[in-house]
């Protein structure tokens, strides 16, 4: 077996299709963000700014949040020391789950290395608690819910994104007396639309299934406190497991679940991928607690994200941009091919210095590539004067098509 051709294969493969993904070395730099600085293959540096990062609040620059990085660190160093079960739980943990537990008002919350871990651990976890449990899936569920219920070995049913007839019929086929479980996002993150949670919880309660719901683009964002769009629509209490992430709107790392004190002790008792982890560093929990107590009073940081959106797309659309628009804070422009999105990624980030990674398959269907832009409160007029003339001037010289996409 040849196995240097094999990986020469896989990875030509990628190139031929224009979906081989590139990193490029950017150094953020607190107090200027969306700003920060490229250092390209040659070691010349550029000035960028930065329009596909999750930090959509600019919380990983926040004073609260990096003086009790410093507190933390300057307390007990680098590392946890452990897994939470050795010696890997700190009174800087338990703050956390605490504070996320209140955000939720749920009786508990158990915190993960990141919220893929989360959904893994979790989705995997729960036929070993329920004996029998059939999982209804969103076809468009995270790579970390789709992988999580895979590896569970129960039964799964996946339906048709957002379609409630889709999900009843299954539900309805099944054995009334089988454990169910219905698990969707409450914002998908590529195209921005949002689930029909009510109706989706009416569903769970007619078929007598548990309801977890994945806010992780929503949390920080979303409701009077920031815990959601279920928060937000006033259906937290009829959601049986939330997940949600402390490294997007929160600005740190790390992921979770919110649920009754029951089924966190048996996640925590049970999975695999929360026993056998070293948790946490004390430094990154204690940032991430600062983050979500600060964020459960700053409406007003919510509110000008919204409107920062709000006027992109309203940019965009001025220039009859194929964009997506669903109320929410992602802003998906439609290119179409994997080629063209590749070449507009890159020729806005050495032409204008502004970086948005393509967004290819499998991440979307083919034929829907896209660039997503993420814009935040501290994206002000002038970054965005300066997006959407370098897209007005791209687009042109392209020869893409300018025509809206519905909703």
């Amino acid at each position: 077996m040849d196995y240097v051709a094999g990986l020469d294969k896989a990875l030509n493969a990628l190139h031929e299709e224009g979906r081989y993904r590139t990193f490029i070395d950017i150094e953020r730099r607190k107090g200027a963000f969306p700003h920060a600085v490229w250092t390209k293959p040659d070691g010349s540096e550029q000035n960028i700014t930065v329009w596909c990062g999750n930090d959509y609040l600019g919380m990983g620059q926040h004073p609260v949040v990096t003086a009790a990085m410093h507190e933390a660190v300057d307390a007990t160093g680098a590392g946890s020391g452990g897994t939470r079960n050795i010696s890997g739980t700190t009174v800087y943990h338990k703050r956390l789950e605490a504070e996320l537990a209140d955000l939720h008002r749920k009786e508990a919350a158990l915190l993960f290395t990141s919220a893929y871990i989360a959904n893994d651990a979790t989705l995997s976890t729960l036929p070993k608690l329920f004996p029998g449990l059939i999982i209804y899936s969103d076809e468009l569920n995270h790579a970390s819910m789709i992988e999580g219920i895979r590896r569970n070995g129960g039964a799964k049913r996946v339906f048709k994104h957002n379609d409630l007839d889709d999900l009843r019929a299954k539900l309805a086929a099944d054995d009334p007396a089988a454990p169910k479980l219905i698990a969707f996002e409450s914002i998908y993150s590529m195209d921005g639309d949002i689930a029909p949670i009510e109706a989706i919880c009416d569903l769970a309660d007619e078929f007598g299934a548990l309801t977890y719901i994945d806010e992780v683009h929503a949390v920080g964002m979303y409701g009077p406190r920031g815990a959601g769009v279920a928060e937000r629509d006033g259906l937290m209490g009829r959601i049986d497991i939330i997940n949600g992430t402390l490294a997007k709107a929160y600005g740190v790392m790390g992921g979770y679940i919110a649920a009754s004190a029951k089924m966190c002790d048996a996640i925590r008792s049970y999975a695999p991928g929360f026993i056998f982890t070293t948790s946490l560093p004390p430094s990154v929990a204690a940032g991430a607690a600062a983050s979500v107590a600060h964020l459960k009073t700053d409406q007003n940081l919510r509110d000008k994200h919204q409107t920062q959106a709000r006027i992109l797309k309203m940019r965009l659309k001025g220039l009859g941009m194929p964009i997506i628009d669903h109320g929410t804070h992602i802003v998906p422009v439609i290119v179409g091919d994997p080629v063209h999105t590749k070449q507009l990624s890159d020729m806005l980030l050495e032409g204008y210095g502004i970086y948005v990674q393509p967004i290819n398959f499998p991440t979307v269907p083919r034929g829907t590539e896209r660039l997503r832009f993420t814009p935040s409160p501290v994206h002000g007029p002038k970054e965005i004067d300066a997006l959407v003339r370098a897209m007005d001037e791209l687009w042109s010289h392209c020869a893409l098509n300018r025509a809206e996409m519905s909703a």
